[in-house]
């Protein structure tokens, strides 16, 4: 029997793989009869000129969109290496290392839900490439997978009861490329207070979470060190000035902030997407937490992550890569319509179907187009809706487990 199961094991690997590498093949042909830009990827090898030249990141604007730096100095620090291919074999390189961190990203996903087979990578990699956030990353060269992966390395790796030695730094390093997943150590650091409140022990959790906080303070202490004048405008000022990513109102805009400024028709939400996002984070950690304390570890990274794409004042199209881990958690988790509508909307790109580019058409959309445009948003809120209802009762978790 043992034989029998191996000689299949071993035809279904190369059926996958040779599927997946078919798959991204033609990915790969397709985004070249695109004639993609990679033009995030242009931006981040435009900061890297400017760190190792000595000018003035936060002055920078590149590309013919004149996009200016907004990410924190310490990833300005890492894309030095960028200036040393051309810029051809550059975004060469860019392709072939998204598709294998969506490798990655896949396999760590199945194993926060409790399947992580190599076929089951394989097969899941092949389709997910095809799903806008995944495509749209490739498309920009972005580098959403990779903080992705770090995090997901971070909080599947271990579990809840025993982080491990490295506990936090995947989390703290993210955190100090592009400042959202800093809500991830924000969810450990409530889940430790809130055991401890319940009378368990939170330490676990707590030294995760002062695990990331060093991470982060040690990542940003170094750029600051080597780009001290750059430290100091972005932590002082260009960190509040979030009309500098890009205007609200933007159909690729896939937050709170960008559903609220569609649907009122203004360019600044103001007031009530900060009552909004308040709410959302309150309620969205609720189920973080209580799903981590419940021994349900997937639910809880899931609804974070979802949180975290929720409440940001700007949330692009290509920052949902989390799509990815949320239709793998409810699939296998029984919820099998919800997940096949949930791929559906994240494979449609029905978010591009609406007016949008230039003379800012998002402010004047019907009501077919707002509803379009605001897919992710509420996928996202429906999500954390039927986590908290898929919780087991308090009390029924005796032990903390990593799904």
């Amino acid at each position: 029997m043992t034989v029998i199961v191996l000689s299949e094991t071993r035809r279904r690997v190369p059926v996958a793989l040779g599927s997946c590498l078919l798959s991204f093949t033609a990915f790969w042909a397709a985004q070249r009869a695109a004639h993609v830009s990679m033009i995030d990827l242009m931006v981040y090898r435009a900061e890297s000129t400017t760190v190792l030249a000595g000018g003035d990141l936060y002055a920078l604007r590149t590309t013919a969109a004149h996009l200016p730096s907004t990410y924190p100095p310490f990833a300005a620090l890492l894309f030095t290496p960028l200036t040393l291919p051309d810029v051809a074999t550059l975004r060469t390189l860019a392709t072939a290392g998204n598709l294998v961190l969506l490798v990655v990203f896949v396999a760590l996903s199945l194993r926060l839900v409790g399947h992580a087979r190599v076929e089951g990578v394989l097969w899941v990699a092949a389709a997910a490439v095809w799903c806008e956030p995944v495509w749209t990353t490739v498309r920009y060269g972005q580098v959403n997978l990779l903080l992705a992966v770090l995090v997901l390395w971070d909080l599947s790796r271990s579990s809840a009861e025993r982080p491990g030695r490295w506990a936090g730094v995947g989390v703290g390093l993210a955190a100090a490329v592009k400042l959202t997943p800093a809500l991830f150590a924000v969810f450990l650091l409530v889940t430790g207070l809130m055991a401890r409140r319940a009378g368990r022990d939170g330490g676990p959790w707590l030294r995760h979470a002062r695990g990331a906080a060093v991470a982060f303070v040690g990542a940003t202490l170094l750029a600051a060190a080597v780009l001290p004048y750059d430290s100091w405008r972005f932590w002082t000022g260009m960190v509040f000035r979030t009309g500098r990513v890009g205007r609200a109102e933007e159909t690729a805009n896939q937050a709170l902030r960008g559903v609220l400024a569609r649907l009122l028709h203004t360019p600044e939400p103001g007031a009530l997407w900060t009552a909004a996002a308040a709410l959302t984070a309150v309620l969205g950690l609720a189920v973080a937490v209580a799903a981590e304390l419940r021994g349900r570890r997937g639910w809880a990274v899931a609804g974070c992550a979802v949180t975290a794409l929720l409440i940001s004042p700007v949330s692009w199209s290509h920052h949902w890569v989390w799509c990815v881990p949320v239709v793998l958690l409810l699939w296998t988790r029984g919820h099998r319509a919800v997940a096949a509508g949930t791929a559906l909307v994240f494979c449609s790109y029905a978010l591009w179907w609406v007016p949008h580019g230039q003379g800012r058409p998002e402010l004047h959309q019907n009501a077919v187009d707002l509803a379009l445009s605001a897919l992710y948003v509420v996928s996202g809120l429906l999500f954390l809706a039927l986590a908290r209802t898929s919780l087991p009762k308090p009390g029924a978790v005796q032990a903390v487990t990593n799904e």
